[in-house]
């Protein structure tokens, strides 16, 4: 097989093959032998058209699709073991000519794009240490006593606001009750905005047992065509009145919360724990800005079919998070308003950083070329059992032979953790300011005002990417719960990437007309 490659920008690379007469003829007949089945020629039984006639009956280039592919899906792979393409896209055929001579085509594929590094040795990165104050220690003692509270009726005074009253409502437009307006029971907390503006400002001051009506007016962006802009009433009547008790944060409330007897010990207890996840997550973020002031230090034309692999693969995880919270991504993009076009389009410039920070990190890496020795194989091995609480041995046998993908994982880790050691701590030019991860669930759906909350796209730490296969370890965002004493367990999400030949068939092929013999 003859085969010639012609490169063009932007990591394009054309490959030129040709197959003879006898071998189009043979990949005629086994396209012949994948169809027969489904020919019917009166005077014939199904399946049982003779190869001449079926040309003759339908014209033979009802053959020539398979027959094309039959012939690509051998020669292209050769072609690329031959040539030491590294194929990140799909291959597209384009047929160039075929005659008595036999078939000659064109496979288009974009490959991984060559590039220079820059400085990857002792830059300087802009990075300030998060640091554990008292005042993280007390936040977090009030979040406990927050979430130990209690609910208890209030009979002798007006609600107010941070009250939780027990409700029934129906709403009126024009004097006309509206669907989705009435609800019975409802429990609303004063001052949380779940229902539309004015709504709690003026269930507030009124006592238990008061039935009122009060006048809103929807806002313009209200998801309700109907009711967008609207004047409306509601009949509302209090059944109860609660008021949220937080406990006193002292030395039972610390016996009561955890395993300890003082409230001192409680403290040391959540200082040791946030001093130890600061310790962590300050590595990890120090390895992913060192990263991308690697990865600034060098320009990469990188193909829009990478970009658009990783944009399609992000969505996937995307969607994989909020099922796992009962929310379906599309359903969640149609409430906001967004289509999936939109929704990936806004992907595209993480992906961007994700793709390159990847390429980077492989061509360093296979400059430094770290070793992995048995332990380190180990120990990746019992990480990812032990995020997925498993035993070990079943991740070896999920594994199998091939671990070049685990192995992979751990040079581009170990590049990380060099270029880090490497790496000068320069002070920021503006504060770091510290973004304490809170937990988004969607709100409940009422009548007067609908509040939908999912994950966000999580920002994606380029430092773990390899190229056979990514492996990304993020701690568990879960709040911290200090009483415990449990140590954060790692996460370990391994995500393929396509690096393998695909066959040109699963693209569209172009036909050419054959010329009449």
């Amino acid at each position: 097989m003859a085969s010639t490659i012609e490169k063009k920008e932007h990591s394009q690379v054309v490959i030129s093959l040709e197959a003879g007469i006898e071998e189009w003829k043979a990949a005629l007949k086994q396209a012949y032998n994948k169809n027969k089945g489904r020919f019917q020629v009166p005077g014939f039984r199904k399946g049982k058209v003779p190869f001449q006639l079926v040309c003759q009956y339908y014209g033979e280039g009802v053959l020539y699709d398979d027959a094309m592919n039959e012939i690509a899906n051998k020669q292209y792979p050769e072609a690329v073991k031959e040539h030491d393409l590294k194929v990140v896209s799909r291959p597209e055929m384009d047929v160039t000519g075929l005659d008595e001579n036999g078939l000659k085509y064109t496979i288009s594929v974009y490959v991984k794009p060559e590039f220079e590094l820059g400085k990857y040795e002792g830059v300087e990165v802009p990075y300030k240490d998060i640091e554990v104050t008292d005042k993280d220690v007390e936040d977090e003692l009030e979040r406990m006593a927050k979430r130990n509270s209690s609910l208890e009726e209030v009979t002798d005074r007006p609600a107010a606001e941070g009250d939780t009253v027990t409700i029934d409502y129906e709403g009126f437009k024009d004097g006309v009750a509206f669907e989705g307006g009435k609800g019975e029971g409802y429990n609303l907390k004063l001052g949380s905005h779940s229902f539309i503006p004015g709504f709690e400002e003026q269930v507030a001051g009124h006592s238990e047992g008061d039935e009122f009506t009060i006048e809103v007016k929807f806002p313009e962006d209200y998801h309700s065509e109907d009711l967008k802009g609207a004047d409306a009433t509601f009949n509302v009547k209090i059944h109860a009145i609660k008021t949220e008790v937080v406990p006193a944060i002292d030395d039972e409330f610390a016996k009561d919360v955890s395993e300890f007897d003082t409230l001192a010990e409680l403290k040391a207890d959540i200082r040791k724990n946030k001093e130890e996840k600061a310790a962590k997550d300050n590595k990890a973020a120090f390895e992913n800005e060192t990263v991308r002031a690697v990865c600034d230090n060098c320009e990469i034309d990188i193909p829009q079919s990478m970009i658009d692999n990783e944009v399609e693969q992000m969505a996937q995880d995307q969607n994989a998070r909020m099922s796992s919270q009962g929310i379906e991504l599309s359903m969640y993009l149609q409430y906001l308003g967004q289509t999936m076009e939109e929704f990936k389009k806004s992907l595209e410039p993480m992906a961007r950083v994700r793709v390159k920070s990847s390429l980077v990190i492989e061509k360093i890496t296979e400059k430094l070329n770290p070793e992995v020795s048995d332990a380190d194989y180990e120990e990746e091995l019992k990480t990812i059992a032990d995020s997925y609480k498993i035993d070990i041995e079943k991740v070896k046998e999920s594994v199998g032979e091939d671990a070049s993908f685990i192995k992979n994982s751990i040079r581009a880790r170990k590049t990380v953790e060099y270029l880090a050691s490497k790496a000068k701590k320069v002070e920021p030019k503006e504060p770091v300011a510290e973004e304490a991860a809170e937990d988004k669930k969607p709100a409940k759906k009422t009548a007067a005002k609908k509040t939908a909350k999912a994950d966000d796209t999580a920002e994606e730490k380029p430092a773990k990417k390899t190229a056979a296969k990514k492996t990304a370890k993020a701690d568990d965002a879960a709040e911290e719960k200090p009483a415990k004493k449990t140590a954060a367990k790692k996460t370990v999400k391994a995500d393929d990437v396509a690096e393998g030949e695909e066959k040109p068939k699963k693209t569209r092929a172009k036909k050419a007309k054959a010329d009449e013999e």
